[in-house]
């Protein structure tokens, strides 16, 4: 145990120890300019110099055009026209349909197996749109009978419920 706390007071104090960076000229061996360090202070600075190159890394790429360069990720551009193309081909898609359907109605008049008097071009247009599927939302007998007994349980519950006794005696 002591030699653990012998080891862990050495590398403390390691890297507390002043230390001298002395910058000097070759030729003359003068002194240009000196700091005193110790590894604490050393580590410290490494540590917020790359905290801060990180940082500003990110931020340049996150917020400048510089991120259309990076795979994967689209310009704004790019995804706004693709956007508008999507809502062109829907429309495109619904007016071919009424075309259709105009088209298949004239066919129909032309053939003979519709009457004329019976063509109107806003009745087609009308079959065109697509009516959306009507659904039986009425209970069956099985769903009724189920209600009507859970309705019973639930009477017969609050019925064997025992009576809260008032405390008139205080």
């Amino acid at each position: 145990m002591s030699e653990k706390r012998l080891k862990r007071r050495n590398l403390i104090n390691k890297l507390f120890l002043k230390n001298r960076l002395v910058i000097l000229n070759e030729d003359t061996f003068e002194e240009i300019f000196s700091f005193k360090l110790n590894l604490m202070n050393v580590f410290v600075a490494a540590t917020l110099g790359a905290i801060l190159l990180i940082s500003s890394t990110t931020v340049i790429i996150a917020f400048t055009p510089l991120r259309e360069f990076i795979p994967g990720y689209s310009s704004s551009k790019l995804k706004k026209d693709a956007t508008e193309l999507a809502l062109k081909s829907d429309s495109l898609t619904l007016a071919l349909k009424k075309n259709e359907a105009y088209i298949k109605s004239i066919q129909k008049v032309l053939t003979g197996e519709l009457e004329y008097a019976k063509f109107n071009k806003d009745s087609i247009l009308a079959t065109a749109d697509e009516a959306p599927l009507q659904v039986d939302l009425a209970a069956s007998k099985e769903e009724l009978e189920l209600r009507n007994q859970v309705a019973k349980e639930e009477k017969n519950q609050k019925t064997n419920l025992p009576k809260k006794k008032s405390n008139t005696n205080k």
